[in-house]
């Protein structure tokens, strides 16, 4: 008598992840998608990866492995080659006398796995993880180039090239004459940068080469070893036919942009062109649109990493009725998430929030989001002119660029709008002078400005590699840091792993320093002989935590290093702590 497996849905009703009207309504969808029990359980938001997997290993009674809390070790990766990973979409996650214990997230393909025991010539065991958890490590394990044209001959980015009757998806044979090796290089590169949760693509051209790096957490670093020169024309040529650019061009700046549809969800890339002594680079901004919708996903001032008493400061300060809140810092400071995790937290249904954005790099549920046009001439100041006539409460400016629309951002916060904006300066104080400088009104600015903040990133130790950490007392106190109080406090760094690519850091958090403007600064500020020395003493009064004192309570924390809060702040000798 052959052995009945219980079905997925009553496993999953004995679980208690659905109720049995749920499984009948899955049961139900299932005709309609033509798609599994479990998928389509995923897709209609009752279970997710993980619960779908457990459910799987009780069905086939192996075992369920979380590999997000029990991560393999780094080196049984060299175990099974890239290739074979990639094909079997499986994870090695431990090794002992049984033979190597394997994660997979589908059980029905398990005869197939005999095909990879004979090619291993060792014996597999089997185990089951949530899908994604096992894509994401066979993504990061892939590495570079090389492995991507070892893993995927075939493999294929496709371009999508905008047109008057909509999208028109064209594979890249057809656009470019340029030899094959140069296009996998490219994609696999573009591939390979998104793996590593890069923000740019660096393509630089010196006498040793032409050198590619990529932007992580703010900083640049290495992806390859330098490429001989001779492929510095062939790759630029390739980044300008994909972007639309003109070809012959080559002794000034050009600007474009190109779209790419990879894995079922479409990437934007903004490419800068720039000549120099030995040729010409390229800058590849990635706005992967659809990663940032996931990561703001609830998006609120918590999840920043705003100190408590900076964050209470602030949320008191968007909660205001009307006035100003402008948030200043260079740019990749995270001042636009600040902005959005500002408005979500505020959003309720009996107010209009507007925004009018360069470019709307996420969408906000419930907010009416305008895009600037310049070619069309709809500008900053012309859309912000147009937003007051749409009747908001609440308008977010995602930057001030020009004294008119400075202008209007004004009028509209001293007419009983709360306006958001952000504009490029250092610090607090700044800020002032910029706006000042652009012929605005002291009295009018002043009084419709609620708060600024000034921000940075700083990037966080690697959670994978942390490790104790010694500064001497002289290390300290050359930083600003009291060397006598903290010589004998736990500091941490990170040793460089695979999770962080050697690094030490993986991610960032936010550092802020908040002005909240009171009637004596207002009125210090209105006084323009006022010295910065003395506002600043003023700020510090009334509560403002400047911008080293935020990045150094991080470094006690534990969250940072010392040589990180000295590369993103100035160092202030008398500064706290």
């Amino acid at each position: 008598m052959a052995f009945e497996r219980k079905k997925i849905g009553e496993i999953l009703v004995e679980m208690g992840s659905i109720a049995p009207a749920e499984m009948r309504l899955v049961l139900d969808r299932q005709p309609l998608l033509s798609r599994r029990f479990g998928e389509v359980a995923i897709a209609e938001g009752l279970i997710g990866e993980s619960v779908l997997a457990q459910a799987l290993a009780s069905q086939f009674g192996l075992e369920f492995i979380d590999l997000e809390k029990t991560p393999p070790p780094a080196e049984l990766a060299e175990t099974i080659s890239p290739e074979l990973i990639v094909r079997f979409e499986c994870v090695p996650v431990r090794q002992d006398a049984n033979g190597l214990t394997v994660a997979i997230a589908d059980p029905t393909r398990l005869r197939g796995f005999d095909d990879l025991e004979m090619l291993l010539d060792q014996r597999l065991e089997y185990v089951l993880a949530a899908k994604g958890q096992i894509a994401k490590l066979v993504e990061r394990g892939q590495g570079s180039q090389q492995v991507l044209q070892e893993v995927s001959e075939d493999f294929k980015l496709q371009l999508v090239k905008e047109t008057d009757k909509g999208e028109e998806v064209l594979s890249i044979e057809k656009l470019t004459d340029d030899s094959s090796p140069i296009i996998r290089l490219i994609d696999s590169t573009l591939f390979d940068a998104l793996n590593k949760r890069a923000s740019d693509i660096h393509i630089e051209t010196s006498l040793e080469g032409v050198v590619i790096k990529y932007r992580v957490d703010g900083v640049l670093f290495r992806a390859t070893e330098p490429l001989d020169s001779r492929f510095q024309g062939p790759i630029i040529s390739r980044i300008k036919v994909m972007s639309e650019l003109d070809i012959a061009e080559r002794r000034i700046p050009q600007d474009g942009r190109f779209k790419v549809r990879m894995g079922g969800k479409s990437i934007d890339f903004r490419v800068s062109i720039m000549p120099s002594i030995h040729g010409e680079d390229a800058v590849i901004r990635i706005l992967d649109k659809e990663s940032i919708a996931k990561d703001l996903h609830g998006l609120t001032l918590d999840v920043l990493g705003i100190d408590e008493r900076e964050k209470v400061r602030l949320r008191r300060k968007i909660r205001e009725p009307y006035g100003m809140v402008l948030v200043t810092g260079p740019t990749g400071s995270g001042k636009t998430t600040t902005l959005y995790a500002s408005m979500t937290e505020i959003f309720n249904e009996q107010e209009k929030l507007i925004t009018i954005e360069d470019p709307v790099e996420y969408q906000l549920k419930g907010v009416v989001q305008i895009p600037v046009n310049e070619k069309k001439g709809l500008t900053f100041a012309r859309g912000l002119r147009s937003i007051l006539r749409h009747d908001p409460d609440k308008i977010m400016v995602g930057e001030i660029r020009d004294p008119e629309t400075a202008q209007i951002a004004v009028q509209s916060a001293l007419t009983g709008h709360l306006v958001f904006t952000t504009v490029h300066a250092n610090n607090v104080f700044d800020v002032l002078g910029r706006f000042l400088h652009m012929g605005i009104d002291p009295h009018n600015f002043v009084s419709c400005l609620n708060c600024v903040l000034a921000q940075r990133l700083v990037r966080k130790i690697c959670t994978h590699c942390k490790r104790p950490v010694s500064y001497s007392r002289e290390e300290l106190e050359e930083s600003g840091v009291d060397g006598a109080r903290y010589e004998n406090h736990p500091f941490f760094e990170g040793a460089g792993c695979r999770e962080c690519n050697g690094q030490g850091y993986h991610g960032r958090t936010a550092i802020v320093e908040l002005l909240d403007l009171t009637d004596d600064l207002r009125e210090m500020i209105l006084d323009k002989g006022t010295p910065i020395s003395r506002l600043k003493e003023a700020a510090r009064a009334a509560g403002t935590l400047f911008l080293r004192d935020s990045a150094v309570n991080k470094m006690l924390a534990g969250v940072t290093t010392l040589e990180e809060i000295n590369r993103v702040t100035f160092v202030e000798k008398a500064g706290l702590p």
